[in-house]
């Protein structure tokens, strides 16, 4: 059976998280898309950036991708391939927005699953309830501040409830096909899926790799007798679709790719309780300089960029030439906003300050870790302006490294942690900062 391309349209750009060696998009374009279809790894991922636009934005978004994709499959000819929409495994994202728009545009689907399952997080689930693991004890994820999101918040987490909830009726909870843990453990599981029909949507349990394989087995075979699926999923499933073997270097030794350099840069963007929880462990450390970009003159000043960014850079060269590690972090407060588009459109205006600093960054970095991922979508698209990049693995689970090319103008080979905000202990930004700090000299 030949192994299809998985072509990945990434709302955010961590959810490469469980994969290595593939290139990531950050433009589509059909001669970028052809360099994606045509790479010798069998997955790829088009980083859309979706969960930062408001729903119209990110619609046009999707549409444009898919477009451009299909001229881009008949250029180069590759026929046999599986489309994810990749988003947040806590349930926030334009679903079912996207998947709308795929279907429509590169369909027809026989089904479209919901796989929310992200094992490396400790998001597993059962009975086609979602549940985050907390302290060993599973929290359905309906009580956890991700529900309460102000963009895409929810009530369920009992999925076929949550996308009724989400289709607003449309798809009825009993309506939704129920892929449970016996099914995935049972021979019949291929039957069951060739037999799925006018694109249902089915969602799908998984509290290990193993049941992500059988699912993924079952779906590969299916499909290479011609049904047509698409997946709403967390980075987990994308490990069994593509099937790569273990990345080259091992996490502890990601230090080799740093560069020859005075310090590090650690860029926090994303605000969730678990980086801010984290941020302060790696503000303990000895030799570290806290640098906070104060955001609520944001809010209230169309002219307060401008002294922001002078600001941080002016520290951050203080702190580098005084043998110390800049963190530059976004202020910590929670503000409020009118409507869930002004939120979003702030948000956009806060990426764009933490941008220009990124460009003005000294250009003798060893390495940047970049905390958030919608934040670690812009260092890429715009910080860099990287139309691709090669990912090189993870440094801790769920946490990729990339590098920028030897003919960047700015930063070349440069090692770039992307590290979603929802992810990893206490001690995961600590942890990763002494895992590249520690080759410095």
């Amino acid at each position: 059976m030949a192994q299809p391309k998985i072509i990945v349209l990434d709302d955010d750009p961590t959810g490469s998280q469980t994969v290595h060696s593939c290139l990531l998009l950050t433009r589509w374009d059909v001669d970028t898309l052809c360099t994606g279809l045509t790479d010798s790894v069998p997955i790829f991922f088009i980083l859309t950036n979706t969960r930062a636009l408001p729903a119209v934005e990110a619609a046009e978004v999707t549409r444009t991708v898919c477009r451009h994709l299909k001229q881009a499959l008949a250029l180069t000819g590759v026929s046999d391939y599986i489309v994810v929409s990749r988003s947040d495994s806590t349930l926030r994202g334009h679903y079912p927005l996207e998947t709308d728009v795929i279907a429509a545009e590169l369909g027809p689907f026989d089904a479209h699953f919901l796989v929310p399952a992200f094992l490396e997080g400790g998001r597993i689930t059962r009975n086609s309830q979602h549940v985050l693991m907390v302290e060993g004890q599973p929290v359905p994820v309906h009580e956890t501040e991700f529900a309460r999101d102000s963009v895409f918040g929810y009530r369920h987490s009992y999925l076929p409830e949550y996308v009724a909830e989400k289709t607003a009726g449309r798809i009825p909870a009993a309506a939704v096909e129920r892929i449970l843990l016996p099914d995935l453990r049972s021979a019949g599981l291929a039957q069951r899926l060739a037999r799925l029909t006018g694109n249902v949507c089915g969602v799908v349990d998984a509290e290990t790799q193993a049941d992500l394989d059988q699912f993924a087995a079952a779906v590969l075979e299916v499909a290479s007798g011609g049904k047509r699926f698409l997946f709403r999923s967390a980075a987990s499933l994308l490990t069994a679709l593509a099937q790569l073997p273990p990345q080259p270097i091992p996490p502890e030794a990601m230090a080799t790719y740093c560069r020859p350099g005075r310090r590090g840069v650690v860029l926090v963007g994303s605000h969730v309780r678990k980086t801010t929880e984290q941020l302060e462990v790696l503000l303990s450390e000895p030799d570290i300089a806290p640098i906070e970009v104060p955001v609520a003159p944001l809010k209230d000043s169309a002219t307060a960029e401008a002294q922001i960014i002078a600001t941080v850079l002016e520290a951050v060269n203080g702190a580098v030439a005084a043998d110390q590690t800049p963190v530059i972090f976004t202020s910590r407060q929670e503000l409020t906003f009118a409507d869930a588009a002004t939120r979003l459109a702030f948000g956009q205006r806060v990426s764009e300050v933490l941008m220009a600093i990124v460009q003005q960054l000294p250009t003798d970095l060893r390495f940047l870790i970049s905390k958030g991922g919608i934040t670690s979508n812009d260092v890429l698209s715009k910080g860099l302006a990287l139309p691709t990049v090669r990912l090189l693995g993870q440094i801790l689970p769920g946490c990729s490294v990339v590098r920028t090319g030897a003919d960047h103008p700015r930063f070349p080979n440069l090692p770039v942690v992307l590290f979603p905000g929802n992810v990893g202990d206490r001690q995961g930004l600590a942890t990763v900062y002494h895992r590249l700090h520690c080759a410095e000299g």
